[in-house]
């Protein structure tokens, strides 16, 4: 079926600029913080010790995780990797060790073997309600070290957002104590779970990683595994975060264009601090893009398109990465009482290619002078094309006009050149 469409303005590419403070040798930094720490007082030799691996893809993963594996090995403990990421992969093993292995986890190179399973005990019951639970290989393991980004979360940002404690909780406590969790009210329960988690003694030491605008480590702190310690190297390093947060430098467009949705990029594939937390929860429309078409699925999603039902348009191609399942398996876990986020796993309308979605939603946004911006994603923000009414503003943002073709560049299949 054809669909009335508008043709596309010309586009600019602009750069903003973000602070480039980073830390150069992430591995050597987390191998040499770990051991000043204390590791070697708090394993015993061939001690199993279970290091935990996120799946939103953090800046320098590999190496952090190679980092604090080698110190595991000079302290004389044997090292292994965890999924540590609740209900995504399809809440199996397997999907989550496949997830590890698509960012970049390598065995061979790390030095530790990852032991995926879905199998938990459980600790108790917490305040909230929750109950906490516990990945089975590292209860079986002499202890753990968590590993965690601190940073504003889609639908937090303020006090305790993702962290150590949220990595405790989900991450640790797998599907089951993701879905705990999330049934008893997500950051009421990230607050109490880990009082029973980290109280078990299993839990060696934190790791927090603080990002800067371009994906890179700007701060690893090493804290010790109790639940003072988490709570506020959670909080102190959000503050941190938030003065490396990226955000689109528009509060008005009428379309706006994302290259790539994804569970490494957010938990709800884009962020809602960038696209506007009313897409939702309703409330005041800031910032207010009318439309917003996304046009495919990271690889490293696995086929996991939650988020998509926050666009209004997406492309056929994206259809065909989406796997329905793991995206309700994950979107059913983190379901909330009285929560209405089932739209977040719903397909919209799908064009055949990425001229097309991006012509429909111009048209529809029945403008005469559409303003419109394209992203590669919520995460990376540095580059973006716009269209030319909006490059007034840009200079007044202080952004840097790169020099380039006017046009958004397509193949002959009418899907945009990356």
């Amino acid at each position: 079926m054809n669909y009335p469409t508008r043709e596309l303005p010309q586009m600019l590419l602009v750069r903003q600029h973000f602070s480039k403070e980073h830390i150069e040798n992430v591995e050597t930094t987390a191998y040499q913080k770990l051991l000043a720490a204390g590791l070697k007082n708090k394993v015993a030799k061939g001690a199993k010790i279970a290091i935990t691996a996120g799946s939103r893809g953090l800046g320098g993963f590999n190496e952090l995780v190679k980092g604090v594996a080698r110190a595991l090995r000079d302290a004389g403990a044997e090292p292994f990797i965890i999924p540590a990421m609740g209900s995504h992969g399809g809440a199996t093993a397997e999907g989550q060790k496949a997830i590890l292995v698509g960012l970049g986890i390598r065995e061979d190179e790390i030095g530790a073997e990852i032991r995926p399973t879905m199998e938990t005990i459980c600790l108790g019951q917490c305040k909230t309600g929750a109950r906490a639970h516990l990945d089975k290989n590292v209860a079986d393991a002499d202890g753990v070290i968590v590993l965690g980004r601190v940073k504003t979360h889609p639908q937090n940002t303020e006090g305790i957002a993702s962290g150590l404690l949220k990595m405790t909780t989900v991450g640790l406590g797998k599907q089951i104590g993701a879905h705990e969790a999330h049934s008893h009210g997500l950051w009421n329960s990230v607050k109490a779970v880990p009082e029973l988690t980290l109280a078990n003694g299993k839990v060696l030491f934190g790791i927090a990683v603080v990002e800067n605008a371009y994906r890179q480590p700007v701060a690893i702190e090493v804290v010790p595994g109790n639940y003072t310690a988490f709570y506020e190297t959670d909080q102190k390093l959000l503050n941190l975060s938030k003065q490396h947060f990226a955000r689109i430098p528009f509060d008005n467009l009428d379309v706006l264009v994302v290259d790539q949705l994804g569970k490494n990029v957010s938990g709800t594939g884009m962020d809602l601090n960038v696209i506007g937390t009313w897409r939702m929860k309703g409330g005041e429309k800031k910032p207010d893009y009318k439309r917003i078409v996304v046009l495919s699925l990271t690889p490293e999603s696995k086929g996991n398109g939650l988020g998509i039902g926050l666009a209004d348009f997406t492309t056929e191609r994206f259809t065909k990465e989406f796997n329905p399942q793991p995206t309700w398996v994950n979107l059913f876990t983190s379901t909330e009482p009285g929560g209405h986020n089932t739209k977040e796993g719903m397909l919209p309308l799908a064009l055949k290619t990425d001229r097309e979605a991006i012509g429909v939603a111009l048209y529809s946004a029945m403008v005469p002078s559409p303003r419109i911006c394209r992203i590669r994603n919520t995460a990376d923000l540095d580059q973006l094309w716009i269209s030319e009414n909006l490059m007034e503003e840009a200079r007044a943002k202080n952004l840097e006009v790169v020099p380039s073709s006017p046009e958004m560049q397509f193949d002959p299949s009418e899907n945009l050149v990356h």
